[in-house]
């Protein structure tokens, strides 16, 4: 999947589904310090290439976050080996590590709490949708959000959404 030997994300699009399939892992790693964090970049345009995961390195683990469509997320844990090549057609494709600002300003900080944002929906068939999974670490947030089909990164102090139509289910 997404060029990626032996990667298989299983997609989430309810908050809750996700944090409850993940929380066991995510507990594990509370405390832990952020060591490294890698994006596919695109080699030919220099720039971060934001279909594949963001990869959040904390020591012998890693956990894979990626989102796509309008409201689907997943997370892997320790399935992609960056030393393999990626496989996109048409594309030069590589691990990149230190691509982001947002990435590089949490890394050596102690994570203390993973949520899912949801955005609040004002429709009766789908009254919430899985926006980000944010990462709170001591003195920052990252959050790795849903861009419409790909990953977004960001370190606002605070979601970014009008007030009232957000909310953080708890993971860990």
């Amino acid at each position: 999947m997404l060029g990626i030997e032996g990667y298989e994300p299983q997609w989430c699009h309810s908050g809750k589904t996700l944090a409850a399939v993940h929380r066991p892992r995510f507990s594990r790693i509370i405390g832990r310090t952020l060591e490294d964090a890698w994006l596919m970049w695109d080699l030919e345009r220099r720039q971060w290439f934001a279909d594949g995961p963001v990869i959040l390195g904390f020591g012998d683990v890693n956990v894979e976050v990626t989102h796509r469509k309008f409201d689907e997320c997943g997370i892997t844990w320790g399935q992609v080996d960056m030393s393999m090549p990626l496989d996109w057609p048409g594309l030069a494709l590589d691990w990149r590590p230190d691509a982001h600002p947002a990435l590089v300003a949490a890394r050596g900080r102690r994570l203390r709490e993973v949520n899912v944002i949801e955005r609040i929906m004002p429709s009766h068939w789908r009254p919430r949708v899985l926006h980000a999974v944010e990462f709170l670490f001591e003195g920052c947030r990252v959050a790795i959000y849903n861009a419409l089909d790909e990953n977004g990164v960001t370190d606002e102090t605070e979601v970014d959404l009008p007030v009232g139509f957000w909310c953080r289910v708890p993971i860990a």
